[in-house]
């Protein structure tokens, strides 16, 4: 079976957005196991505003940034009436369509984002992975990765790389 696997990068103290909505923060200056990762997967899923970011900035939709073009793209919003051709739109029950999307042949997905449909999947117990690329500084405050969760729930680490910037990239599987 597929697995959904959450990878992004947070500050130290927890946010995956600066006050301002702001991401300029995140380092660029290595691949960060990204190439290696995203041979790992075939699809994404977005939830509706990360979906409009990443098209924004040319990360996804037709056109895709360097590396992304190959992944079929899942947007989950109830707002939205249709989206581009090549991707493909979920509404109403999420954890129906996740679950037959993982039971389909094919790579593992890439979790992008955003926090409501990175929540919703969490409470579902649908996330597999967690990648994170804790990047060493202090946003002091934005959009925290995880909100207040209604149990506790306990990690086994897969694996922890460092790199020279002194971010450190953590990989997690979640209990099934």
């Amino acid at each position: 079976m597929r697995q959904v696997i959450l990878q992004l990068a947070v500050s130290l103290d927890g946010y995956i957005e600066g006050p301002g909505g702001e991401y300029d923060w995140c380092f660029t200056d290595q691949d960060y196991g990204m190439t290696a990762f995203l041979q790992r997967v075939d699809s994404v899923f977005y939830g509706r505003k990360s979906y409009e970011l990443a098209v924004a900035t040319g990360a996804a939709g037709v056109g895709a940034g360097a590396g992304w073009s190959h992944l079929r793209e899942y947007v989950f919003s109830n707002s939205l009436q249709h989206v581009p051709p090549g991707a493909t739109l979920i509404s109403g029950d999420i954890g129906a369509a996740v679950r037959r999307i993982k039971q389909e042949p094919g790579k593992d997905i890439w979790l992008w984002g955003g926090a409501s449909l990175t929540a919703s999947l969490l409470a579902l117990g649908l996330v597999d992975e967690l990648r994170l690329a804790v990047h060493p500084l202090l946003l002091g405050g934005g959009k925290p990765l995880f909100p207040p969760l209604a149990t506790r729930r306990t990690l086994t680490l897969l694996d922890a790389q460092t790199y020279s910037s002194g971010l450190v990239s953590l990989a997690y599987a979640l209990p099934s």
